[in-house]
């Protein structure tokens, strides 16, 4: 659609992308084991909480608050990154967990578990070890790619990162083998959750994506003319290697913070890049930050849905993702006769 959409079009998407997500997350504010009155919301909101019953205040500010605004952020993070990867690995199936991100992740936090690391609490322990060895897989299959094509050719970068994330969720498996004690934990944890949401995590994760986002957005430019290949781009001047490396390392930072902090959440950053190309076309200046909202309402809606359709358990967030995002996917893709 949307090669020749007009700017003023543009920023009329991108604030009624920014109006949803609004609603999502008052809306998300409201719906609970606990639901929440629309005046105690409004009271609490306005700095009237002597209105209303301290336990209502309480779960308002110090759980779901909390919660949506890192679900939203954890959104935001991957639908940035997973445009990242797809434009520059030239793959529409590609995803900010193509590098094996998430099964590094998953290694670090398990291994955390497993060995009883406690120098702080363990949920904190298992983020600083999820993030720690997810950064460390990319780089091992940076390095990897590196070492078979000097150039860092997309398709190597995409068979390593294959082939290391098949061997570490391998390694994953034979883990909970021999620790059942542990397996409906950490299958938990990969299945991620939000229950874990506390401010500090917000604060982290806000300042790590507004670094990273701000970086993207300065390569704009060299994102538009990499997707159409690594010769085309080099003979338009582009540093391929060196803008590939600071790509990927800011999409690995993005989503290994995200990953760290709520577990492995799929689908978000493989859907949210192909809605926003339709609605935005090619542009990564408009593309990036409308993938990014889209990331995050989807994240907010998701989480809403976990926590309140059973009263007496909380679903796993990844799988509503995947609920949620694979029959939209398919419209997406098959409305046009495309594949």
């Amino acid at each position: 659609m949307n090669s020749k959409i007009s700017n003023k079009k543009r920023v009329s998407l991108i604030v009624l992308l920014l109006g949803l997500s609004l609603l999502a997350m008052l809306l998300s504010l409201r719906i609970g084991s606990a639901p929440i009155p629309v005046g105690d919301l409004v009271n609490i909101m306005m700095g009237r909480g002597d209105r209303t019953a301290p336990l209502l205040q309480s779960i308002l500010l110090e759980v779901r608050m909390p919660r949506i605004f890192l679900s939203f952020l954890v959104g935001l993070g991957l639908g940035a990154s997973g445009t990242v990867m797809q434009s520059l690995l030239q793959n529409p199936l590609a995803s900010s967990y193509t590098l094996g991100v998430s099964s590094g992740a998953s290694l670090g936090a398990s291994a955390v578990m497993l060995l009883g690391i406690n120098f702080m609490s363990t949920s904190v322990m298992m983020s600083i070890g999820g993030f720690s060895l997810g950064l460390l897989t990319v780089f091992v299959v940076l390095l990897f790619a590196h070492h078979f094509s000097q150039a860092l050719d997309n398709q190597t970068i995409i068979l390593v990162g294959m082939v290391l994330s098949l061997f570490i969720n391998s390694f994953l498996t034979l883990l909970m083998t021999f620790s059942p004690d542990y397996m409906q934990r950490i299958i938990f944890w990969q299945l991620g959750s939000f229950s874990g949401a506390s401010w500090e995590n917000v604060k982290l994760l806000s300042l790590t994506f507004i670094f990273s986002f701000l970086c993207l957005i300065y390569f704009h430019r060299e994102m538009d003319i990499l997707s159409f290949g690594d010769v085309f781009a080099l003979s338009q001047g582009v540093e391929v290697k060196r803008t590939k490396i600071i790509l990927i390392g800011l999409s690995t930072l993005l989503t290994g913070a995200s990953v760290a902090l709520t577990g492995v959440i799929g689908f978000v950053d493989l859907v949210a890049p192909h809605v926003a190309r339709r609605l935005f076309g090619a542009t990564h200046r408009w593309v990036l930050p409308s993938s990014a909202l889209v990331g995050g309402l989807l994240c907010v809606l998701a989480d809403t849905v976990a926590r309140s359709i059973l009263q007496s358990r909380e679903l796993p967030i990844g799988a509503v993702t995947a609920l949620i995002g694979a029959p939209f996917f398919c419209y997406i893709f098959f409305r046009k006769g495309q594949v």
